[in-house]
């Protein structure tokens, strides 16, 4: 079936350079189709900002000149700076746990793994984990950020494809700075000219799976709003249509806020294959809304 039979009002606009070599699997990964999105952006801007960075998917995609990737959620942001200064210990952290998993029973190696970083939380178990685990889809308890997703059916890549991903990444990532922030303090830094692209945690889905962060949509959109006017450009991905198109998701949405509202196929919901543990999907696509300020 077209993604056009699925999503009839869905547009012809694609960027004609895909980037579809993931490095991190995250709950809402852009990766698959972020090229569409990156296709909708300004022609030039100053710089790119990108404050709920989880797997990177558009910062990858975009290659900016100039960038900054946040996110509040510590060993995530850890993950993504020793990828941008030291992707040598990147791959060791991969390999050791991958041959782990090689040498005992596999749901027993990711088991361990996984309590030993809920033990304490750190970007080597959390890069594994989210290679390996059930679905791609990463879940936390937001009372005490537990990471709680099983071990995945599919068997995790190898260190050398691994390896080849790193490398790949390392190149694409060299202009960005990766920082540990709330998404309200990187806005703060925006300057007149930016371009700001936000991948929010999904009002209709998510909350109960990403817990890293306190997020209000209203306080977002405010924000947004300021920053609209003082001449920086905006981006919001958010909740769109479910169900093939049988569900809208409602947002209220401030008037006069956003210049242009497209569809963007997202194919198979992430968390419903996880949910429905590989039954058909025929029902169940996605298309998330793609909000801009210009």
């Amino acid at each position: 079936m077209s993604v056009q039979a699925i999503f009839p009002e869905i547009g012809e606009s694609v960027c004609a350079l895909p980037f579809k070599t993931q490095l991190l699997k995250w709950i809402g990964n852009k990766q698959r189709f972020a090229h569409e999105i990156v296709s909708y952006f300004p022609e030039s801007y100053r710089n790119y900002h990108e404050p709920f960075l989880g797997s990177g998917a558009v910062l990858g995609t975009l290659m900016p000149k100039r960038a900054f990737g946040s996110d509040i959620f510590g060993p995530l942001v850890e993950i993504w700076q020793t990828l941008h200064d030291a992707p040598g210990l990147l791959k060791r952290w991969y390999r050791e746990r991958w041959n782990m998993m090689q040498s005992t029973d596999k749901v027993e190696a990711y088991e361990a793994v996984k309590a030993s970083y809920n033990v304490s939380p750190n970007p080597a178990d959390l890069l594994f984990l989210c290679r390996s685990c059930y679905g791609g889809v990463v879940r936390f308890r937001k009372q005490d950020g537990y990471m709680s997703t099983p071990c995945g059916v599919h068997n995790p890549i190898s260190p050398k494809s691994f390896s080849q991903r790193v490398d790949l990444w390392h190149d694409r990532i060299q202009n960005v700075t990766f920082r540990q922030l709330d998404y309200r303090e990187a806005f703060k830094e925006v300057k007149k000219g930016d371009m700001i692209y936000c991948d929010p945690p999904y009002f209709d889905t998510q909350p109960i799976l990403y817990g890293a962060q306190s997020f209000s949509l209203e306080y977002l959109l405010e924000t947004i709003a300021r920053c609209k006017s003082q001449g920086a450009y905006v981006a919001l991905s958010i909740d769109g249509k479910k169900n093939s198109g049988d569900k809208n998701c409602e947002i209220t949405i401030p008037a006069g806020l956003f210049h242009r509202e497209v569809y963007v196929n997202c194919g198979p919901s992430m968390l419903k294959r996880f949910q429905m543990e590989g039954k058909t999907m025929e029902f169940h696509h996605v298309a998330d809304r793609l909000l801009l300020t210009w």
